[in-house]
């Protein structure tokens, strides 16, 4: 069984901050967002998709310089603020199958987010991003790429998630999901077909009631 995790609200606690930060700067160019609006639309997918939404709000593109100023934001932030989930470190050392990381964000925010909690090591080798398929979460493309990848059919993988969008990516692959239910409320996650939890000491034991569906295990 292979085990991917989301990044961002799974991994590292980075969601309320990347949030506050995508609203500030929709809300200076004309588009009033609330850091609760940010996470409950653009929470869970990748860039070019909240380009998307953004724009077809604003009714124009969005102005020059605007993605590289607020990720230049976002790392600035990372580095002063950006902290591990509570107790993730602890449910890694106690999940025994192969996993990987699979987020919406561009392979260097990644790393960025990993090198700065100190998580990077356990999974370096093993990262792959929405910068690597054609369509984003909610669309499946993500996990089957990272299940093909490591060598693993889709019925033999489990996904960590905490949005609505990544829940339906992994449903969408064939695979289980566990949705952390750390910032989205349960029954979002549960209506996009996750089995939810609410603290990471409870992650092991989930992973491990995941039994492989295909008997098969790694793919040929």
């Amino acid at each position: 069984m292979l085990v991917i995790f989301d990044c961002d609200g799974v991994l590292v606690d980075s969601e309320p901050i990347s949030n506050r930060l995508l609203a500030r700067e929709l809300t200076a160019i004309g588009l009033p967002t609330s850091t609760e609006d940010s996470m409950r639309d653009f929470m869970g997918r990748s860039w070019a998709a909240c380009e998307a939404i953004a724009e077809a709000r604003l009714g124009r593109a969005l102005p020059p310089g605007f993605a590289a100023g607020y990720h230049a934001a976002v790392y600035e932030a990372f580095d002063a603020e950006l902290q591990p989930v509570p107790g993730i470190e602890a449910a890694l050392d106690a999940i025994a199958p192969p996993s990987c990381v699979a987020s919406s964000g561009a392979h260097d925010r990644i790393r960025r987010a990993l090198g700065t909690t100190g998580l990077l090591e356990r999974f370096e080798g093993r990262i792959f991003s929405a910068t690597d398929v054609e369509h984003g979460k909610p669309a499946p493309d993500l996990f089957q790429h990272a299940a093909k990848r490591m060598g693993f059919d889709p019925g033999d993988c489990v996904v960590v998630e905490d949005s609505p969008a990544g829940a339906q990516a992994g449903r969408a692959a064939g695979m289980a999901v566990l949705g952390y239910a750390g910032l989205t409320p349960p029954e979002q996650l549960e209506a996009a077909g996750a089995r939810t939890f609410t603290a990471m000491a409870e992650l092991p034991a989930l992973v491990s009631g995941c039994a492989p569906r295909s008997g098969a295990g790694r793919s040929a």
